[in-house]
C-alpha cells in the first residue's frame, strides 16, 4: 500500500493527499463506491472548496500528477507522516511535525529500534516512529481508549504498516506494558496525563544495555513530577525543552549610510549633505510580530546499562 515504500502509480484502496493550497490539504482513498450513512454503496466523490472529485479516477495516475476538479484542480501526492499529520482525523489532540523531529532525534531511533509507545491517540507520531524503525524494528503502542486503539489498528493494517506495530488496549499506568516487553525497548514515549506513573513499568521495559525515554506533557507540574520520579529511578542526562517554530520573513530594507571617510575629508556643506542622504538596500529577515504559542514540554532522560547502575548504587553505599 501507499504508506509502504515509494511507488510511482496510485493503486485502489491507497491513501492518497490532495494537495490545493498550502492550509488547504486533505487524504483520500482511492476508491471507486463507498458505503454512505445508510450503508447503502454509492459512488466515491469527494467534495472540495474547487469543486467535486471523482476517486475512482485516481487509480492509475502518476503520484504528483495535476487533476481536474469540477471548479478547478489540484495535486495528488504520495502520503508521508508529515502529510499524514496534517491529514488526519482527529480523535485526540495530536503531536505535530517540530515536535515529531525532536523526539525521534533525542530518542536516537534506528532502523531495528524496538519503542513503547503510549498512547496512540490519532497515531501522528506512531507512523514517524514507524518509519524510523522499519524495516527490522518494531513499535508498540497501547492507549487505555478501546475505540481508539481499534481504529489506529485498522488504519495501520490500511496503510500496510501492520506488521511494524503492535497495537493493544491497556492503560499502562496499572498494568504496565506486559511482561513479554520486559527487557526488549531501546526507547520509551509516554503521552499521558500522569506519565510519572509509568514510569516504573518503562525501567523494566527497557533494555540492560540502557535507552531513552520521552515524555510529552503540556503542563509545567506535569514536568516537575515526571522529572522527580526519573531522578528516584536512576535516569541521567534529564532535560527538558519547548520546541517552538518560527517563521523569518525576509525583506529589502533601505537603510541611510553615510561615509565616515568622506566626511573626514569633506571641505563644502554641499557635498557632505549630499553624501548623507544616500541609502543602501540590504536584504535581511525580520522575525514574526506573533511567536507561535505553546504545544507541550518534552523530557527526554537516559538509563544507563545495568552494571553502572549497579556501580553508582555501590559508590552511593560507601559514601
Amino acid at each position: 500500500m501507499s504508506f509502504n515504500g515509494y511507488k510511482d502509480k496510485i493503486d485502489e484502496g491507497d491513501t492518497v493527499v490532495l494537495y490545493l493550497t498550502i492550509s488547504q490539504i486533505y487524504s483520500i482513498k482511492a476508491e471507486k463506491k463507498v458505503l454512505n450513512k445508510k450503508g447503502i454503496e454509492v459512488e466515491n466523490v469527494f467534495q472540495t472548496p474547487f469543486g467535486a472529485l471523482k476517486c475512482e479516477d485516481l487509480i492509475g495516475k502518476i503520484y504528483g500528477s495535476k487533476v481536474s476538479l469540477s471548479k478547478g484542480w489540484g495535486y495528488v501526492l504520495a502520503p508521508t507522516p508529515e502529510l499524514w499529520t496534517l491529514t488526519l482525523p482527529h480523535r485526540t489532540q495530536i503531536i505535530y511535525t517540530p515536535d515529531i523531529s525532536m523526539i525521534l532525534m533525542q530518542l536516537e531511533l534506528s532502523p531495528g529500534s524496538v519503542v513503547i509507545e503510549s498512547g496512540t491517540g490519532s497515531g501522528s507520531l506512531s507512523h514517524a516512529i514507524i518509519r524510523a524503525v522499519k524495516p527490522h524494528g518494531h513499535l508498540y503502542t497501547f492507549d487505555f481508549h478501546e475505540i481508539r486503539s481499534k481504529t489506529a489498528k485498522q488504519e495501520f493494517e490500511e496503510h500496510d504498516l501492520g506488521k511494524y506495530v503492535t497495537v493493544e488496549h491497556r492503560d499502562v499506568c496499572e498494568t504496565g506494558f506486559g511482561e513479554e516487553l520486559n527487557g526488549t525497548a531501546d526507547a520509551v514515549f509516554l503521552d499521558l496525563p500522569h506519565p510519572w506513573l509509568a514510569i516504573p513499568h518503562s525501567v523494566n521495559a527497557l533494555k540492560s544495555s540502557g535507552g531513552r525515554i520521552c515524555s510529552f506533557s503540556p503542563c509545567i507540574e506535569q514536568v516537575q513530577k515526571t522529572c522527580q520520579k526519573l531522578t528516584e529511578l536512576g535516569f541521567k542526562e534529564i532535560e527538558t525543552m519547548e520546541v517552538l517554530q518560527t517563521q523569518y520573513n525576509v525583506q529589502t530594507k533601505h537603510i541611510p549610510v553615510i561615509d565616515l571617510q568622506f566626511l573626514k575629508v569633506a571641505k563644502s556643506e554641499e557635498n557632505t549633505e549630499k553624501k548623507e542622504k544616500e541609502v543602501q538596500k540590504i536584504v535581511t529577515s525580520m522575525p514574526p510580530a506573533q511567536q507561535p504559542g505553546h504545544t507541550g514540554y518534552l523530557t527526554f532522560g537516559t538509563l544507563y546499562p545495568v552494571w553502572t547502575r549497579k556501580a553508582d548504587f555501590l559508590n552511593s553505599e560507601d559514601d
